[in-house]
């Protein structure tokens, strides 16, 4: 595997205010590019830990700096931080938290995972391949509403409807959909109308993505967790790709210490108690150069935000 440049990293980095001899969050891990710059800036004294779900990223981050003192990868969910902060003694000690959501390049380069429809593969699109229920799995049982109402809540997919009823028909006639070519050829196929630039089955492979791994569902108890493990004054940096996500992180730094959140859209929870509170220092965007160099950061959106006291 090898390591790849993430997306807005000079903004993360400064966002996080690194420093050294600093404790510091890496909750989305993928191929390390963001630690190894984490590292790099805190020194020995300092202390890194890594979050992935991944087992393949997980495995990489123990090869390639688990040999270090000051580094710690944790092979599960960013939804669980404040459990492993609450084991391993660093709640409340922590001066930055990164999150960079979204699917990786490695992921989307590695066909037998399932989440590209550029390289026909396995119909799987699980972040962690051992848990849940895989797209193919999915796709064989949901009912075909089901189907259009994730692509059009979670795709902004205007032909949801067609495209659902085209893949509930394809598989009472040829049986389960097991690859992405077959998937994405059946969307081709439902959309009406002459191709653009973009693909027609972009939009409906996120969604369903989305779905499967519940990203909205456990990004605001993320959050969440990830702002309690702030020292006062510690830095919580949100990279999103999507404005579902983005609306959500927005929201939550908003209402921060005002109330819990709803499990699903992030909004305040009327008559709940008080939370962590943040201060929003601002929102960054890629520069021109990054944008013509890398065409997945044109949606990118890093939000950054202060713990109070």
């Amino acid at each position: 595997m090898s390591a790849h440049r993430p997306v807005m990293l000079a903004q993360a980095l400064a966002g996080l205010a690194l420093r050294a001899g600093g404790r510091y969050v890496d909750a989305t891990f993928g191929r390390g590019g963001h630690s190894a710059e984490i590292l790099a800036a805190i020194g020995e004294s300092g202390q890194l830990h890594a979050f992935d779900q991944d087992p393949q990223a997980a495995q990489y981050a123990q090869m390639r700096f688990g040999t270090r003192d000051n580094f710690r990868i944790h092979a599960c969910s960013f939804e669980h931080i404040a459990e492993i902060a609450q084991v391993e003694g660093f709640s409340g000690q922590i001066d930055g938290v990164l999150f960079d959501l979204g699917v990786s390049s490695p992921q989307l380069d590695d066909a037998g995972r399932g989440f590209s429809f550029l390289r026909d593969g396995p119909l799987d699109m699980r972040m962690d391949p051992r848990a849940g229920e895989s797209a193919a799995e999915w796709l064989d049982k949901a009912r075909e509403r089901d189907i259009a109402d994730v692509l059009w809540r979670l795709g902004e997919e205007r032909h949801s409807r067609r495209i659902a009823r085209a893949v509930v028909r394809e598989r009472m006639s040829a049986g389960r959909i097991e690859t992405t070519g077959r998937l994405a050829d059946i969307i081709a196929a439902a959309v009406p109308g002459p191709r653009g630039r973009i693909h027609p089955a972009t939009r409906s492979f996120q969604a369903i993505r989305i779905h499967i791994n519940r990203e909205l569902e456990m990004l605001p108890g993320a959050l969440a967790a990830a702002a309690s493990v702030l020292v006062p004054g510690g830095r919580l940096c949100v990279i999103s790709f999507h404005s579902l996500e983005d609306r959500i992180v927005k929201r939550y730094i908003r209402d921060a210490g005002l109330s819990e959140r709803d499990p699903v859209t992030g909004a305040a929870v009327p008559g709940s108690g008080p939370a962590v509170a943040l201060k929003s220092i601002g929102r960054v965007f890629p520069d021109d150069q990054e944008t013509a160099s890398n065409p997945r950061s044109r949606s990118a959106v890093l939000r950054i935000a202060e713990r109070l006291p």
